[in-house]
Formats: structure tokens, C-alpha cells, sequence
């Protein structure tokens, strides 16, 4: 039970309405609407004062994970614990404005990552329309080349800049991801009623985006193994590319919203352990990204299989999270 709860249902036991409450703290009306509704929480001084009009402990009011009521005995005192190891202390604005931020901030970084994936869409169906149309003159098949890689490069350059834009942005929050904090008192239980809240979206966005990639390479696979004019492949192709771009932004608004809840709380990949390893792995992971593009760029321009080479992503994702499991279990096993 959060704290706003436990106001709440202190109140109703005592048979006060909110203007009551109110009345008998000093405060108006609408604070103690907004301390019930999660939106605020109350001052130090203020939870002193619900401790003594409800006859109940700071420690029942502050800690989540208590639920039965610790009445106190007539002019008995409680003393707060305090963590001498905490870095940073986050107020419920700051989280708000954390989780926020995130949220709006997956949504721009989806459609760069979408962007990213649909880029060689229009090269690839130029290259098909130059086979189907039999093109032979090699100055009219490099011009459209030429306008394909153009339009690609700018909508790397669009998504690019998201990611940059966005990223620096993020960047205000990043010690959350690495630095040890502490949620102030009733902190923890908005963001706990918040994930619980988004867990159902979460998991059906994830299987929804998982099926759409697993589905989406059916018809290219049926297709080769039909042997189907090569046109028709190309229209594969470019619709497993679309695919796979809706899925993906499904994949990182889902995640990075969970992941908000996660780095407030300090859950999963961001726990305490976890935190200390991932200062560790920042160092290589920064290296190895700029690596895998040189990689793509590099074979991309070579071999112009800009149709193929995207495979370079997926395959470059799923060794970094293989690498990472790697390096993690080493740095626990320390």
C-alpha cells in the first residue's frame, strides 16, 4: 500500500472528509486531494502531523512495504533510518519528470530507429524496378542508385539527429543508470502502482512485435522456395523491412518506458550489482557500436547489397546481448 492510499484510508477511519483533514493540518482542501490522488506528497512536517492525528508511526506512513498499522502508545516517538551510502535523493517531481521525459523520448527514438530500418526501402525497390524494366544503360541504373542512396542517407541523417537530440536530453537523468539513488518517501509506490499498471501493455506489445517479426519473414521464405520473379522478392524484401521497423518501434517505446519504472526502482538490469557492471561495459559497448557501423557502411558501399546488409544489425544486436550476458557473469563471478 502507497502512501496515498494509506492517507486516504486513515482518514475514512476516522470519519474525516478532506476538508476536515484539511482544517486540522492548516492546509487547503485540494492538497489533501493531491496527496490521496499520488499527484504530490506531503512535507516532512506534514507526515509528523498525520502521525499524531492518526496515531499511527512516520514508519507505517514512509515505508510501502508496510500494511498492518503500528499504533503508537501515547507520546512514543519514531526515528527515520537514514542510508549514509545514498548518492542522490529523488523527489516525486523529479521522478515524474524523469518518467516523462522517457516516455516522450522512446516515441522520437522509435521512429529514428524505424527511420534507420526503412532507409534502403526505396534503394531496394529502385534496383527491382531496374531488373523488371531490364535497364541496360549503366548511366541511367547508377543515377537512379545515385538517388536512392541519396534518400537513404538523409533519412539516416533525420533519425540521426533524433538520436542525438533526444539522447543529450536523456543525458540530464544518466546517473539513475549508474549511480546508486534513493526514492523519497512515497516515491517508490507511485512507481511501483505505474509499472504494475503498464505490465499487461508491455508484455502484449512485446509478443505483438515478436509475431510480426517471426510472420514477416514467411512470405519472403515461401517466396524463394517458389522461386518467384525476382520483382516480387524485391516487394518482400522491402515489406519484411516495414515490418520489422513497426515491430522495432514497438520494441524500444515498450522497452525504454519499462526500463523507466526499472531505473527509478532499481530493478533488473538496473540494480545495484548490475549498475556497477554496466560502468564497466560502457567503455567497450561505445566502441564496438562505431565498429559494427563502419562495418555496414564499409560492405554496404562495396558491395551496393544495401538488401543484404542490413543483416549486419541483427546479427551485430544479438552478439552485443550475448556479449553483454558474457560480461556480466565474469564481473559477478569477481
Amino acid at each position: 500500500m502507497i502512501l496515498a492510499d494509506k492517507i486516504m484510508n486513515l482518514r475514512k477511519q476516522q470519519g474525516m472528509s478532506q476538508e476536515e483533514l484539511a482544517h486540522q493540518l492548516g492546509i487547503s482542501r485540494q492538497s489533501v486531494s493531491k496527496w490521496e490522488s499520488g499527484a504530490s506528497i506531503p512535507d516532512l512536517d506534514k507526515i509528523l502531523k498525520l502521525s499524531d492525528l492518526f496515531g499511527v508511526s512516520t514508519d507505517y506512513l514512509l515505508k510501502d512495504e508496510l500494511e498492518e498499522v503500528s499504533f503508537l502508545e501515547p507520546g512514543t516517538t519514531t526515528d527515520d533510518n537514514i542510508d549514509s551510502e545514498i548518492v542522490k535523493s529523488i523527489s516525486i517531481e523529479e521522478a515524474n519528470a524523469f518518467m516523462d521525459l522517457y516516455e516522450r523520448a522512446s516515441k522520437k527514438i522509435g521512429i529514428g530507429v524505424v527511420l534507420c530500418i526503412l532507409s534502403p526501402v526505396l534503394l531496394i525497390l529502385a534496383g527491382g524496378l531496374c531488373e523488371l524494366g531490364g535497364i541496360e544503360d549503366s548511366a541511367s541504373e547508377d543515377f537512379l542508385c545515385g538517388i536512392g542512396t541519396a534518400i537513404l542517407l538523409s533519412i539516416i541523417a533525420v533519425a540521426v539527429s533524433l538520436f542525438i537530440r533526444y539522447g543529450m536530453l536523456l543525458d540530464k537523468y544518466e546517473y539513475m543508470e549508474k549511480e546508486k539513488i534513493s526514492l523519497q518517501y512515497g516515491v517508490q509506490g507511485i512507481v511501483e502502482k505505474k509499472k504494475e499498471a503498464y505490465e499487461e501493455t508491455f508484455r502484449d506489445t512485446i509478443v505483438r512485435s515478436t509475431l510480426m517479426c517471426i510472420f514477416g519473414v514467411i512470405p519472403l521464405i515461401v517466396g524463394g522456395a517458389l522461386n518467384l520473379d525476382d520483382f516480387i522478392l524485391v516487394i518482400l524484401v522491402d515489406l519484411l523491412l516495414i515490418l520489422v521497423a513497426i515491430a522495432s518501434y514497438g520494441f524500444v517505446v515498450a522497452g525504454m518506458i519499462h526500463s523507466s519504472y526499472q531505473i527509478l526502482l532499481q530493478q533488473g538490469d538496473y540494480d545495484v550489482k548490475n549498475k556497477k557492471g554496466n560502468k564497466k561495459a560502457e567503455a567497450w559497448s561505445g566502441a564496438y557500436w562505431c565498429l559494427v557501423t563502419a562495418i555496414f557502411l564499409g560492405v554496404s558501399f562495396i558491395t551496393k547489397a544495401w538488401d543484404m546488409t542490413w543483416i549486419i544489425w541483427a546479427v551485430a544486436g544479438v552478439l552485443y546481448a550475448g556479449l553483454c550476458c558474457v560480461f556480466r557473469a565474469v564481473s559477478n563471478n569477481k
